[in-house]
């Protein structure tokens, strides 16, 4: 589980992340990464950077509700702990594809790290 202070909720805050951040995509999951929204962000407490936070977005087309859910609870995992190495304040939506459901967990390790490398100015894929 995500702490409360690290998880995206609302709809605002999604769309900054799609819409102006930047995106990495991978066969399983497409990660979409807004950072240094400290200066923009109105809910960011006053003299402290805003923690780095995440949020997930997993359609029908990924299966039934059990599915779903069972791939939103392992993205939160995942990204749990991959946290410390967003800069403070940043937006993160991962978007699971379609055959998210039916992956196993070490590709949707190699698919998050690959894309968050991506973002963050790692190795180019």
């Amino acid at each position: 589980m995500l702490p409360t202070e690290n998880r995206l909720r609302r709809r605002e805050d999604f769309a900054a992340a799609v819409r102006r951040g930047r995106r990495a995509g991978r066969p399983l999951l497409v990660v979409h990464l807004r950072s240094n929204s400290s200066s923009t962000d109105p809910h960011g407490a006053g003299g402290e950077a805003p923690p780095a936070r995440a949020g997930f977005v997993v359609s029908k087309a990924v299966g039934n509700a059990v599915v779903r859910n069972r791939v939103k609870r392992r993205l939160r995992h995942l990204m749990r702990e991959r946290l410390t190495r967003l800069p403070a304040g940043s937006l993160v939506v991962v978007r699971a594809l379609p055959g998210a459901g039916e992956a196993v967990h070490e590709e949707l390790v190699r698919d998050l790290e690959a894309a968050l490398g991506r973002l963050l100015g790692g190795p180019s894929s």
